[in-house]
């Protein structure tokens, strides 16, 4: 691949609907994989409090100290909320839809920057109009892929910004309403609890947090999950990738993004059972082993940047509609 100057540009509807309905008519058990897992739940309460605690005990530590462990494991932490996070927006955890919007806001308090329900109402719109620009908030504008060109500097910049950049990026889905009372709950939340946590532990405390947040999804090897998910590196007509390393026992499952997008409604501790099931129509699919090899391969080479991304304008007749739920999720799907 040469270096790119615009995006990939399709008049194919996005991959996953077809391959669902494929799957579905060889592989019928794997509805009995759908469904909600409580225990995640337990996951989150256990992390949070892990990240708590990290920072109470790090309120008098030196900074280089400080940074590492945000480095080393703050970055883990907040990745799996994260992925946590992400259960709650496909209401996987509960069966009440606001249980689970809940417990994605409890989730979000130690990354100190409001973005639980938000990404809810985003993440459900990539999942229907995957590639489409004014729909799909996982897209870069075009002005920002321009920005970042190919250089190990300019790519290093947007990985360590990541989290400015995804949030200027929401501003041009004109179709989604950014702010609502749950919203508003969400930013209140966390300025509460970040007031708390300078509050009663002090400024380092609250550094630590923020730090782990921004180490999480950006200059670190955890950050080429997002190079992972949908950028083209291997393959022009392939334009979302899993992974299948070691990190995803910790990161619960979300590498298996294939896996994911073909089926929304299965929680993540039962992924792999998709592949395993179904793995004729994922073993011949480009994957990756190595987040952070993976990693290095986008800060290093000039021939991936943020323009190696498929963009789309057919809706594939699909209605601006709520598909948050697992069972309309594949109800859509296989329509």
């Amino acid at each position: 691949m040469n270096k790119r100057k615009d995006f990939v540009y399709s008049d194919d509807r996005e991959p996953h609907r077809e391959r669902t309905k494929t799957i579905l008519k060889e592989h019928p058990d794997i509805r009995n994989l759908i469904g909600r897992n409580p225990y995640t739940f337990l996951i989150i309460f256990f992390v949070v409090s892990l990240q708590v605690g990290l920072s109470i005990v790090l309120k008098d530590q030196a900074w280089w100290l400080i940074f590492l462990i945000a480095y080393c494991v703050g970055a883990f932490c907040d990745h799996t909320l994260f992925v946590a996070i992400h259960e709650c927006a496909h209401n996987m955890i509960f069966k009440k839809k606001v249980a689970n919007t809940l417990s994605g806001i409890f989730a979000n308090l130690p990354q100190i920057v409001p973005s639980s329900v938000s990404f809810q109402r985003y993440h459900i719109k990539h999942h229907s109009f995957q590639g489409i620009h004014e729909l799909d908030a996982d897209l870069p504008n075009a002005w920002e892929a321009r920005l970042i060109g190919n250089s190990f500097f300019g790519k290093a910049l947007w990985l360590l910004l990541f989290p400015v950049f995804q949030t200027v990026r929401v501003s041009r889905l004109k179709e989604i309403k950014p702010i609502d009372g749950w919203i508003l709950l969400n930013i209140t939340t966390q300025i509460l609890f970040s007031a708390a946590i300078i509050y009663f532990f002090g400024i380092k405390a609250f550094i630590y947090l923020l730090s782990s947040l921004f180490f999480s999804i950006g200059l670190h090897p955890l950050g080429a999950r997002w190079i992972q998910e949908h950028f083209l590196t291997d393959s022009e007509k392939q334009e979302t990738y899993s992974y299948y390393g070691v990190l995803n026992s910790i990161a619960l499952n979300v590498g298996y993004h294939n896996e994911h997008h073909d089926f929304p409604s299965v929680p993540w501790n039962k992924l792999p059972q998709i592949k395993e099931k179904a793995k004729e129509h994922y073993d011949n699919l480009h994957s990756h082993k190595s987040w952070t090899y993976l990693w290095l391969r986008f800060l290093f080479d000039p021939k991936i940047s943020l323009f190696s991304r498929v963009v789309r304008q057919e809706r594939g007749k699909v209605a601006l509609t709520d598909m948050s739920t697992p069972d309309v999720d594949l109800l859509n799907q296989e329509k």
